[in-house]
């Protein structure tokens, strides 16, 4: 077995190497898309060990920003089918597994 200690030096490893943001799949206009792109790497690196926080603060500055009903997820192997606005949708990793969704629908 590998040592803990090891692995968890591979990990850092890993996340140190694929620390930059990888879109999976959008259709947001070009500003809206860099915007929400850029607070989402924000958001996870200020709340690296709580999701829910960086969901959080992701929707609220979303919901200022672009209007009301927006929703996040973030976290690791998780799949989705969501109902969006058109225009209104990202989907991207960080961090190497760290997925973020977001969209809005109303």
């Amino acid at each position: 077995m590998a040592d803990t200690g090891e692995g968890k030096k591979e990990e850092a490893e890993y996340k140190r190497l694929h620390n930059f943001p990888l879109i999976r799949h959008t259709d947001m206009p070009e500003e809206m898309r860099v915007e929400a792109m850029e607070l989402c790497v924000t958001a996870c690196q200020k709340y690296a060990t709580n999701n829910e926080s960086a969901a959080k603060m992701i929707k609220e500055t979303m919901d200022k920003q672009f209007g009301s009903s927006w929703h996040v997820v973030i976290g690791e192997g998780f799949g989705f089918a969501v109902t969006h606005e058109v225009k209104n949708l990202l989907y991207m990793f960080f961090g190497g597994r760290l997925g973020v969704c977001i969209w809005k629908c109303s």
